[in-house]
């Protein structure tokens, strides 16, 4: 079935002296109703539906401004294209104020027409056309460089065109294109996994390696204290890295910003990664230096990272950071809490150091997984960047960040983990003792698959800590969750397409820091 013409109302008290316009629109493609005047414009418009309108702004009687005025009570959507002799300044700050898309100065040849219009009608179409042009390329390079022997800043940059080229796909609405995208990403991290499982353990004894969550305070925030600088530095747990480009567009009315990457230690949970990004410690050292204050075993997250300030302030320390006056440390859990914070960021701007640990993507992907409303309303990765989007558009973070923007502080923005879309289940092995976690375990004499998770015998060589004889952790590799064989078919249908952390997978290790710098 041919597509319909696409419908262009022309509005023009002399309108007859533009039929050769009009012939050239419709050979085009395009179905012209001409009018002569606002009132038969507006009748027009309040009878049929027109993809674009191209007004006459001077007419006799009924003006184009007040043409334009109705036609948009009738269809405040509709695209409007305003013709004038007129290249008056004021005039057309009226026309931009009643949302024209777009103006052409008189006399206006079928070239120019043309052009406004099909900007106007088919630049969607152009871009998405482009959009997927330009991917078919690309995914010729990205299979290719799958299969090289990469390092970790060849995975960073992998990794990160993979989630520009997932913002970009979805905006044009391919569902083809999307899970040809989907399925390039599952089987790199394939080998990402094997990647991790070959290097790790050298990164953490000494082997070049990028920014682990260890690194972050004395790479990224250290130095700006030294120069004397003041620094807010932000932990959003549990953010992915296209959760944070898709709301970048919205900080950079306010700063300017240099994106650098790291990578989270394993295993990716709040209870290890935030503590090392907090203490500069790895797990093991954590508990050896700070027995009291190291807890692997907690009834929820709150228990497990509550020393974070005095982690802070013995790192600092460590690294000979004198700051002129006490650090300020808050976590923010509930918006009553955000709220309260955004009243009191005025009275911080005298403070040279302040962190700050915002919890709400990590409880809305716990939440997530208990609620079939929030399963329904975001079943994958998009719809959940989309709830990400819409909460931070309207948070309390957001009004934080702009208020911190006018008072002149660098701003270092992180997470401690990501998190994966679990879609298959891995058959785990141990006993009652065992921690509840589904993308991560320890405990005694542990057993799965080595296909689908690392299995750490020794857990010293990954720097955690062997506090009990025999105690093995396991973590999951891909896309994989834990499910013991004692009601295996029930536990896999209700944590399959839940949101998990803990894991090795691109999308929980490989972060953004954001280094920000208010716009003068």
């Amino acid at each position: 079935m041919a597509e319909a013409a696409r419908k262009i109302l022309w509005v023009d008290d002399e309108i007859e002296l533009l039929k050769s316009h009009i012939v050239f629109l419709e050979e085009k493609g395009y179905s012209v109703t001409p009018v002569s005047n606002g009132e038969d414009a507006i009748s027009r418009v309040n009878d049929e539906r027109f993809d674009v309108v191209l007004l006459d702004e001077m007419m006799p009687g009924l003006g184009g401004i007040e043409t334009l005025e109705k036609i948009r009570v009738i269809d405040p959507g509709i695209p409007v294209v305003m013709i004038t002799k007129s290249e008056e300044e004021e005039l057309m700050d009226e026309a931009i104020v009643r949302s024209i898309d777009d103006h052409l100065i008189k006399p206006v040849n079928p070239i120019q027409i043309y052009f406004a219009c099909r900007k106007i009608l088919e630049a969607k179409t152009i871009r998405e056309e482009q959009v997927r042009k330009e991917y078919v390329e690309e995914l010729g390079k990205l299979q290719a460089e799958r299969f090289k022997p990469l390092d970790w800043d060849q995975w960073t940059k992998l990794y990160s065109g993979f989630v520009r080229w997932e913002l970009a796909l979805e905006r044009i609405g391919d569902s083809g294109f999307k899970q040809i995208h989907t399925d390039q990403i599952k089987e790199s991290n394939i080998e990402f996994a094997r990647y991790i499982v070959e290097n790790y353990k050298s990164w953490i004894h000494g082997a070049p390696r990028p920014a682990l969550s260890v690194d972050i305070i004395p790479k990224f925030v250290v130095p700006h204290l030294k120069s004397g600088k003041r620094v807010y530095f932000i932990v959003i747990d549990c953010m992915r890295l296209d959760q944070c480009l898709s709301i970048l567009p919205l900080l950079e009315p306010y700063y300017e910003t240099k994106t650098d990457y790291c990578y989270s230690i394993l295993p990716s949970a709040t209870p290890y990664s935030r503590n090392a990004i907090f203490s500069g410690l790895y797990p093991s050292d954590l508990r050896t230096q700070y027995p009291d204050m190291w807890q692997e075993i907690g009834t929820e997250d709150t228990s497990k990272n509550k020393y974070e300030k005095v982690f802070l302030e013995k790192q600092l320390e460590r690294l000979r950071v004198r700051l002129t006056n006490p650090l300020k440390y808050v976590k923010i859990f509930s918006l009553e809490e955000g709220h309260s914070i955004r009243k009191q960021i005025a009275s911080y701007s005298q403070l040279q150091f302040v962190a700050f640990v915002f919890n709400f993507v990590d409880i809305l992907a716990h939440g997530r997984s208990e609620s079939e409303i929030l399963q329904e309303l975001a079943p994958d990765e998009a719809a959940f960047r989309s709830i990400m989007k819409a909460w931070f558009t309207h948070s309390s973070l957001f009004d934080i960040l702009k208020l911190m923007a006018q008072q002149k502080a660098v701003v270092v923005l992180t997470t401690d983990h990501g998190s994966v879309l679990g879609r298959r289940a891995a058959l785990v092995l141990g006993n009652r003792d065992t921690s509840t976690n589904l993308r991560y375990k320890y405990g005694n004499n542990l057993g799965c698959d080595e296909k689908q998770a690392l299995l750490i015998k020794k857990p010293e060589e990954y720097r955690l800590p062997a506090d009990a004889l025999n105690k093995n952790y396991i973590i999951a590799k891909e896309d994989y969750y834990f499910v013991y064989p004692t009601r295996f078919h029930e536990y896999e249908r209700q944590y399959r397409g839940s949101f998990q952390h803990g894991g090795i997978s691109m999308e929980e290790m490989i972060l953004p820091c954001l280094t920000m710098e208010p716009r003068t």
